[in-house]
């Protein structure tokens, strides 16, 4: 299995630190607002890594934080009138639930930064120990120049940083480069007592404590969106690495960004459609495909083009799974057209999840399923519905709304199949031939075979 590593710039054999077993951390939301449409594919990219490494038979321990102290919530709070922790609380649970309904699964920890503040001021001491952080006048920041590799994960050279655009003058600080780790209590804003007074952490030290305290050292990966490289998960290494003398995370896998026109989809720019607005008006398959149809690091536009061919293409798989609802099911054996298709799919995932070629794999599969339904191919029809349901399953797409249509009308086609066969057994055949031109024109085919009638719905 090959990924793409950002710190080493290249895709690499994947190779875990306990063997079977991975560590992952995803970066989780700032909660001061309702997550947009673009933090969708910073969700569904993690969700699908995950769910390969469990289909390729790894124990996966997957960790993803919400940060619910930071400037941007105290600022919304202000702005409202109301406390910051009003705001964070209000915002997680939105958040939470919209993922939800998105399709990611759940990570075995959800831990949120007010509850890790010992761990976080045990990390900054260890920093100020070593002699990589310093205290300013009830401030702590680190010491930039004091970690040698900094700038190994962005390719940002120091010296060339010192005039950058993230780097602001502030006169407590050794260096205009250092960034704070511990910040002193202001009016009004939620604070806790420190080593240093009382103060609230900095945004970048809260992953670094959270990750190391369920994860350790040297764990597996580190998922987030292409925007924090530089300065959030820079910084996370410089410090984390400079504390303990051991790496942080072996692979760091960053999303592409969802732009609108030349720039990125932002809740600072004003430019976003909610999450909430895009699941009503498409559904979580339709995102699920339209974020999947492009490779995960390719920067993506939103485009209402490429949304309906993802609601069409999405409509292609779902009519395939009704057609052949009633088909009795496989008996394990694969034949070599459907066993090709899975080795096609699983070689595009291996190769730094490569969704596009595994999605045309299952647009190929089911247009074969398809050819054998029409050359009644009973069996093998069977087998490609079977593949599918287990391959759009670990995708994360969700087939089990696609038949209630069938479930509903079963019972009648069952009754009138029933009286067709009474007919057929008085010799009037033309009431069962009737029934069944009927059943015809509503959707429904009849196919007589040795075993007995069988049916299934057409396509829409």
């Amino acid at each position: 299995m090959l990924l793409y590593n950002t710190v080493t710039r290249s895709v690499q054999e994947f190779q875990t630190r306990d063997e079977g077993r991975v560590g992952m951390y995803v970066c989780g939301p700032t909660v001061q607002a309702p997550p947009h449409f673009g933090h969708a594919r910073a969700e569904i990219v993690p969700d699908l890594l995950r769910r390969w490494l469990s289909y390729r038979g790894y124990q996966v321990f997957c960790v993803r934080n919400i940060t619910d102290v930071d400037d941007k919530i105290i600022a919304r709070g202000r702005d409202e009138g109301r406390a910051a922790v009003v705001v964070a609380e209000e915002y997680a649970r939105v958040y939470e639930r919209q993922i939800e309904r998105l399709g990611v699964l759940p990570p075995h920890v959800a831990p949120r930064a007010t509850g890790h503040i010992i761990e976080m001021i045990a990390l900054i001491e260890r920093l100020v120990e070593v002699g990589a952080a310093y205290e300013s006048g009830g401030d702590v920041f680190f010491a930039v120049r004091s970690f040698d590799r900094y700038g190994q994960l962005s390719g940002r050279n120091v010296d060339e940083l010192r005039s950058g655009a993230r780097v602001e003058p502030d006169e407590r600080k050794r260096d205009p480069l250092d960034f704070a780790l511990w910040k002193r209590a202001k009016v009004g804003e939620p604070s806790w007592t420190s080593p240093w007074g009382r103060g609230r952490p900095g945004w970048h030290i809260e992953c670094s404590a959270m990750a190391g305290k369920y994860l350790g050292s040297a764990f597996d990966i580190h998922a987030g969106g292409l925007d924090l490289i530089f300065p959030h998960h820079e910084n996370e290494i410089a410090q984390s690495e400079a504390a303990s003398g051991r790496r942080f995370a072996r692979f760091w896998l960053h999303n592409g960004l969802l732009m609108m026109g030349d720039t990125k989809m932002s809740k600072s720019l004003g430019n976003v459609i909610s999450l909430d607005q895009a699941l009503d008006r498409y559904g979580p398959n339709v995102l699920r495909m339209f974020f999947l149809s492009a490779h995960y690091r390719s920067p993506m536009d939103f485009d209402e083009e490429r949304l309906a061919e993802a609601a069409a293409a999405f409509d292609r798989w779902s009519a395939f799974e009704r057609v052949t609802q009633q088909l009795p099911p496989p008996d394990g054996a694969s034949s070599t057209a459907v066993a090709d298709i899975r080795r096609r799919f699983e070689q595009a995932m291996d190769d730094d999840l490569g969704t596009p070629a595994a999605q045309a794999a299952l647009f190929d599969l089911v247009s074969a399923g398809n050819r054998m339904l029409e050359a009644g191919q009973w069996t093998e029809a069977a087998e490609a519905r079977a593949l599918l349901s287990e391959l759009t399953e670990m995708l994360g797409y969700d087939m089990s709304g696609q038949a209630s249509g069938a479930d509903l009308v079963e019972p009648l086609v069952a009754e009138l199949l029933a009286l067709r066969s009474q007919a057929r057994e008085r010799r009037d055949f033309a009431t069962a031939d009737a029934i069944r031109a009927r059943l015809t024109q509503l959707g429904v085919v009849v196919e007589d075979s040795a075993e007995g009638p069988r049916w299934y719905l057409t396509s829409p």
